[in-house]
């Protein structure tokens, strides 16, 4: 079922008043044309019983007076000109002027008691009484014209039909231009931001006119140019980030290396450990970035088998058992009863795993406690991290994910990690 503001509606609806315009133009134009000319015909054909009527009227009378008054017949009475061409007559469709050449009956755009033309006059058909002329009939046309009647007829028909076929294919020519236009200026429009779009020029918001698939299109590349905007922000974040992330150990490692060069610090393992530290820390930074390329390149291998969720869980809560003791922190596996096996990679699942659960032991105060829990679900098993911490915060909530998102904006060292974490777990 098509929508109302839909494109394809709006053209069905178009070209059906293009088409009903031209033809109602046509029908009309045709059928004034054709009345007219089927008027003339029909008097030409019955030229014969109208030159015998007023033939007889004036042999009956002796001269065209009161014939006037003859053209209009009287109730209940037969008089009046041949059946079937009294309504032609009487419509001017024909003229009858005396021997002298003066209107007695007028037509043919001709007044009662005008003087015709001799040029005229010799036209029409003669109106004999005896043998003598005494008037004519003025038809419009030459009689004996090889056009008259019927050629000439279909002559004015065919015109007919050429004049109202054109004035509707003009008419459809219009309508088809303003729709045209009214199509290609959000095309236009769109065009033009894309060609800036791909110079990489700021592009503002191209105006959204309608609800057809034009306006969803529109509506569709403002969205995209947002995203695109604030992806290319992003990449700037990014790669400030990655430069502070690097810029802190490197910084570490030069100055702890150039003071025992210069003789400043002893190479004692307290300093020697503080470089493996930082050096550790860089060497966890690219392994994300590589973790994270491969991902967005669909190069990330899985190696996917059967597992049991609480399994997993167990695993994860022993890595980081002796931390939680540490922090004086517990550390709670759960799960449903009869959990069935699940389809994962192990590896990638105990990474998420570590990673929520670092988080989770880096936030929660002392005494609190951390759950590690597996449930039925029916569309296979839900495992979940909770804990007692502060949580996060409502504004931050949107941007967990994003790469290098820190809620600490100065990203203190010791306030939480890199920012790829949730990133990579995502």
């Amino acid at each position: 079922m098509l929508r109302k503001s839909s494109l394809t509606f709006k053209l069905a609806i178009a070209f059906a008043v293009v088409a009903l315009a031209g033809l109602a133009l046509v029908a009309v134009y045709v059928w004034r044309t054709t009345v007219g000319e089927f008027g003339t015909f029909m008097v030409a054909h019955e030229s014969d019983d109208l030159v015998a009527h007023w033939a007889a009227y004036y042999a009956e009378h002796g001269s065209w007076e009161g014939v006037e008054i003859e053209m209009q017949p009287q109730p209940g009475q037969g008089g009046g000109p041949p059946m079937g061409s009294s309504q032609w007559v009487s419509r001017g469709r024909v003229a009858v002027v005396d021997e002298d050449g003066y209107v007695v009956i007028a037509g043919q755009g001709f007044r009662l008691g005008q003087q015709v033309p001799r040029s005229l006059t010799r036209q029409g058909v003669p109106i004999t009484v005896d043998g003598e002329e005494v008037g004519r009939l003025l038809l419009g046309f030459v009689p004996g014209d090889p056009q008259a009647p019927s050629d000439r007829f279909m002559q004015r028909f065919n015109m007919a039909l050429i004049l109202g076929g054109g004035a509707a294919a003009a008419l459809a020519v219009m309508l088809g231009v303003l729709l045209s236009s009214s199509l290609t200026r959000p095309l236009r429009e769109l065009r033009t931001a894309a060609e800036a779009l791909s110079r990489g020029e700021k592009v503002d918001p191209i105006p959204v006119r309608s609800h057809d698939e034009l306006g969803e299109l529109a509506t569709t590349f403002n969205d995209m140019t947002s995203q695109l905007s604030h992806a290319q922000e992003l990449r700037r974040q990014m790669t400030a980030d990655i430069a502070h992330e690097l810029r802190t150990p490197l910084s570490l490692i030069l100055g702890h290396a150039e003071a025992m060069v210069d003789g400043v610090l002893d190479p004692e393992p307290e300093t020697i450990g503080i470089i493996y530290d930082e050096a550790l820390r860089l060497s966890r930074l690219v392994d994300d970035l590589r973790t994270l390329s491969l991902s967005d390149a669909g190069e990330l291998s899985l190696v996917v088998e059967n597992v049991a969720p609480l399994a997993l869980l167990e695993s994860a809560a022993a890595a980081h058992r002796k931390l939680a003791q540490e922090s004086h922190t517990a550390l709670i596996v759960e799960g449903d009863a009869d959990l069935p096996e699940v389809v994962a990679d192990p590896g990638r699942i105990l990474q998420v795993l570590h990673n929520l659960v670092s988080n989770a032991l880096r936030y929660t105060p002392a005494g609190g406690t951390i759950v590690l829990s597996a449930h039925h679900h029916p569309e296979g098993v839900v495992i979940a991290v909770s804990d007692t911490g502060p949580g996060i915060a409502p504004e931050d909530l949107p941007n967990v994910f994003e790469r290098f998102y820190r809620s600490d904006r100065a990203r203190q060292r010791d306030a939480g990690g890199s920012g790829l974490g949730l990133t990579i777990a995502r």
